[in-house]
């Protein structure tokens, strides 16, 4: 299988704290592997490296094949990474579909001088509200993003994060915040996506939906990963269960 994205040997300390130690692992190209861990472990520091807002102290980060360690966030979409938060942060004067075309057209709005020639829209437009209705949003491409329910806007950030074709997506905690048919609907269609070849890293807190949808799971606990396999294994380990399970078992639940 080939690799998507590997973190190798990962280390960074904030002052006295250690907060990511050796962190090694590999995502191979079409696989769906959440990433879980309580509060505190280490998951936000990591995906700030990956991302490039942080440079690690040691090791490297890999997206399909290529060291991207120094390089900045936008030189990362570039060569295929994308990222959904967990707060959304469209641009909330522009329409829903606006918002998708934007992204849609990124390489030509990264171009300054591109961009002014660049007045015809159709290609991006429809591109746009392909991907709006992949994500369960079609019909609504003239929304005001302001008037989006917040299930509606989680959709919207993963349409935007698909809409710079990404090798790899990863999405911290689409489901954050929603009840328990959206988070459902929300995870079936992250699921579809990644049986469409997309892969997919998955940070969440509902383990229920975790376990449903992943065939991996990574745990993360006091900067160190402490597990690496089949969910059914992982959730047996005995580390696994004393270090994640009895803090999540509310998230779980809600």
């Amino acid at each position: 299988m080939t690799n998507v994205l590997q973190v190798e040997s990962v280390s960074i300390r904030f002052g006295g704290v250690q907060a990511l130690t050796d962190v090694n692992f590999s995502v191979g190209k079409g696989e769906i592997v959440g990433l879980i861990g309580p509060n505190g472990a280490g998951k936000t520091t990591l995906l700030r490296i990956i991302a490039g807002v942080l440079a690690p102290d040691t090791g490297r980060v890999m997206l399909d094949g290529q060291n991207v360690t120094r390089l900045p966030t936008a030189a990362r979409i570039a060569k295929g990474l994308a990222i959904t938060h967990q707060i959304v942060r469209p641009f909330r004067s522009m329409t829903v579909l606006e918002n998708t075309a934007l992204a849609a057209g990124h390489k030509i709005t990264a171009n300054p001088l591109t961009a002014i020639f660049h007045w015809r829209r159709a290609a991006e437009n429809s591109r746009a509200a392909a991907i709006l209705a992949k994500v369960g949003l079609g019909g609504m491409e003239d929304r005001a993003v302001s008037a989006l329910p917040l299930g509606h806007l989680k959709r919207l950030e993963v349409a935007r994060a698909l809409a710079v074709d990404p090798s790899v997506i990863i999405l911290d905690e689409p489901l954050a915040g929603l009840n328990h048919r959206e988070a459902e609907q929300q995870a079936d269609t992250l699921a579809a996506l990644n049986a469409e070849g997309l892969t997919t890293v998955l940070i969440e807190h509902n383990l229920r939906e975790v376990m449903r949808v992943c065939k991996r799971l990574l745990v993360l606990d006091g900067g160190r990963i402490i597990a690496d396999g089949a969910p059914a294994e992982v959730m047996a380990d005995k580390a696994v269960r004393e270090a994640y399970i009895g803090k999540a078992d509310d998230h779980a639940a809600a």
